[in-house]
């Protein structure tokens, strides 16, 4: 009789660690971003999200811009200050091992909206054969 230890409950639990650490990142790059950064390219960007590996040796910055046509140029202001925050955040968090940042366009409010025109426009369209004028 073998046991079966694909069961829920089994095993070792998910560690809340890196959610921790993961928000904690989050908080610090949003303080840098309104305070310290003086690049104009990082003046309308806005941290959405972090996620953060296991083993805590790499964070992901999913963010966004006010404009979406400047994204580009957010992305090259974040690839030049990833050392200033990484450095930033080592010192305020005190981790033996500070991740590695990368940065992620998250495009999660263009496609919302780009959505929400579509259901507008079909709702639209069954307005108009539903009236017998």
């Amino acid at each position: 009789m073998g046991f079966d230890f694909t069961l829920p409950g089994l095993g070792k639990p998910e560690s809340s660690r890196p959610k921790r650490v993961a928000e904690a990142i989050r908080h610090e790059l949003s303080i840098l971003l309104l305070q310290r950064v003086r690049d104009p390219r990082l003046r309308e960007v806005t941290v959405t999200r972090v996620e953060v590996t296991a083993d805590i040796k790499l964070a992901r910055i999913y963010y966004t811009v006010a404009r979406p046509e400047e994204a580009a140029q957010a992305e090259k202001g974040l690839a030049g200050a990833k050392g200033f925050f990484r450095t930033r955040i080592a010192k305020v968090l005190n981790l033996r091992y500070t991740p590695e940042l990368i940065f992620y366009y998250d495009a999660t409010y263009e496609e919302t909206e780009r959505l929400e025109k579509l259901f507008r426009q079909i709702a639209e369209e069954r307005k108009t054969d539903d009236d017998p004028a």
